[in-house]
């Protein structure tokens, strides 16, 4: 079976391995349609519901767009009118099943009573002892749920409070752009900041401070009208920034870094930045909604300045892909940071192009300069989300 045959949904694979685990999808999804009255607001929305806990795992794009296709009813529904709350939805349905267990319950005991009246003294007995060793199982289950309550809240109060802490620690590192904090410490004296080396430029005056205060940092990252407005840091490895903030503490947001094998100075052709994908929305938690073409309308451009220049960088390419074994003959867009020749460079494209979700019309040449943003997708295997844009200003 060729390349071109390996399509499912619409959706073209590489692999063989994919396109198997596409089908896989298909099948479940045509399993839950069957069951589903896509006319019904209570079902959609219950599905919907279902979908966002995890009850159904998909392994490629083809459970994303289906994720999606819900969603669009969701959209439809709210539209009219339409809610979780007036629909009948999951909540309803399972207070009325908790009223029908209990109703169930009060039953169960009202048959033991009368039965219990029915048998000898001993026999009595033994139904009192074995409804005495039910209540304690029941008190230990209740206990052992307890504490697991207990955990998960806390697990969640943490993650809440270290969420907060980082978005209120990066709004103060924005205020530091461009200020003069630590001249005003060192008594008026202007900031020193040294170069690695005599050929490297000067740094921008509105890094200095931040420089000054983690020299790991390379640049900045903003993008209008979204959370994405951070510190880029780069160390000699793809692994510290993933778990620490820009004040060296740990944290499970981890940092934007970039690609240790990329370099500001002299430029490689392509700087290459990662950040997790937090459920919270921080670091590239929202860089998944450029899946959407009507959100790139609204949001083009991408700023990243590097602390020696400053730069605007228009999107060119959005596209899902995954980190392949070492020996898989497949494009692997992580590994493209220097264009050699046009050729090169082309073929670089041409890849990135077949991938893309949408046609944004942006091209670019050998000689340009190209910015890629790359975060987990947990739509298949070893995901990747990637946006790729190219240097304009």
């Amino acid at each position: 079976m060729t390349a071109d045959m390996l399509t499912v949904a619409g959706r073209r694979f590489r692999t063989r391995a994919d396109y198997e685990a596409a089908l896989r999808d298909l099948k479940k999804i045509e399993q839950i349609k069957k069951k589903l009255d896509q006319e019904n607001p209570k079902q959609v929305y219950e599905l919907y519901a279902e979908l966002q806990s995890g009850s159904f795992r998909f392994e490629t794009v083809v459970g994303t767009d289906f994720d999606d296709e819900i969603y669009e009813k969701i959209e439809a529904f709210k539209a009219q009118g339409i809610t979780a709350s007036n629909a009948g939805t999951k909540r309803k349905y399972i207070k009325e099943k908790k009223a029908g267990r209990k109703e169930k319950s009060a039953e169960k005991k009202k048959n033991q009573t009368v039965h219990s009246a029915q048998f000898d003294k001993n026999l009595e007995k033994q139904i009192q002892k074995e409804l005495k060793k039910r209540e304690r199982r029941r008190k230990l289950i209740v206990v052992l749920a307890s504490g697991i309550a207990v955990v998960c809240f806390g697990y969640f109060g943490f993650y809440y409070f270290q969420s907060t802490r980082t978005g209120m620690d990066y709004e103060s590192l924005a205020e530091l752009k461009g200020s003069r904090t630590l001249s005003q410490l060192n008594m008026g004296n202007d900031v020193t900041v040294h170069r690695t080396s005599e050929d490297m430029p000067e740094i921008l005056d509105e890094y200095k401070t931040l420089f000054e205060k983690n020299k790991k940092l390379i640049g900045w990252l903003k993008i209008d009208d979204t959370i994405i407005d951070y510190p880029v840091m780069q160390t000699s490895d793809n692994k510290y920034y993933l778990e620490h903030n820009f004040n060296q503490e740990y944290d499970k947001n981890g940092s934007l870094f970039l690609d240790c094998s990329c370099s500001v100075y002299p430029r490689s052709t392509n700087l290459i930045i990662y950040g997790h994908h937090m459920k919270s929305g921080q670091m590239f938690g929202q860089l998944q909604k450029y899946a959407k073409e009507s959100y790139y309308e609204k949001h083009k451009e991408i700023q990243f300045d590097t602390i020696y220049e400053k730069g605007t960088y228009e999107i060119m390419y959005v596209f899902r892909s995954q980190v392949y074994n070492e020996d898989d003959l497949v494009f692997k867009y992580y590994q493209f940071i220097n264009a050699n020749s046009g050729t090169e460079f082309q073929s670089y494209m041409e890849e990135m192009k077949k991938l893309s979700l949408y046609d944004t019309g942006v091209t670019a040449g050998y000689g340009d300069s190209l910015l890629t943003l790359s975060t987990c997708d947990n739509s298949q295997k070893d995901g990747r989300f990637v946006v790729v844009a190219k240097k304009i200003l």
